[in-house]
């Protein structure tokens, strides 16, 4: 039997206006792997989630088990990446990250390693300058770890690798090429 509620450590990868005032969050969970929830209200003026629950904000949250979704209830913001949103080059490759996450990774299916992996690569974001170079290390090693490709064996043409094991279009792949050019 599931437990009530669950508490960990997330990166925002993405959310979705849903009704009104709510929205509902994908966050790759340290504990959990990727999963959706939903935040009641969070996009009133008055909310106290609003501001930790943005994008590619490291969080630490606690959730209770809903039918469908769980509900966020508590979050605190533990890393904003603030460089990385001042930044267009960063942001764009932090929402093509993103994206290959979600597309890659099924749904509550935990992987301490890719959780590590993608917070190493975030945090490396935010300092490094060679971005079209940590794009490619970023899918290397996230195919890799998910044993998709071997470490020993090289890796050219990530986008079109990545495309047919996903069998799905990367819709970012176009701008962070554009701007990492």
């Amino acid at each position: 039997m599931k437990k009530r509620s669950l508490s960990s450590l997330g990166l925002v990868l993405a959310k979705v206006d849903y009704g009104e005032a709510d929205r509902i969050f994908f966050i790759l969970t340290q504990d959990y792997g990727k999963l959706p929830f939903i935040a009641k209200g969070v996009r009133r003026t008055k909310s106290r989630k609003r501001g930790s629950l943005e994008l590619f904000n490291l969080v630490k949250f606690e959730a209770l088990r809903g039918k469908n979704l769980d509900l966020i209830i508590e979050v605190e913001v533990v890393r904003s990446f603030d460089k990385i949103r001042k930044n267009l080059k960063k942001i764009s490759l932090a929402y093509y990250f993103s994206e290959v996450l979600l597309k890659i990774l099924a749904e509550g299916e935990e992987n301490r390693k890719v959780f590590d992996l993608a917070l190493s690569y975030f945090e490396d974001l935010e300092m490094r300058r060679d971005l079209s170079i940590l794009r490619q290390e970023f899918l290397f090693e996230l195919l890799s770890t998910l044993g998709f490709w071997p470490k020993s064996k090289k890796l050219e043409n990530f986008d079109l690798v990545l495309e047919r094991i996903l069998e799905k279009k990367i819709n970012s792949k176009r701008v962070g090429l554009k701007i990492l050019s």
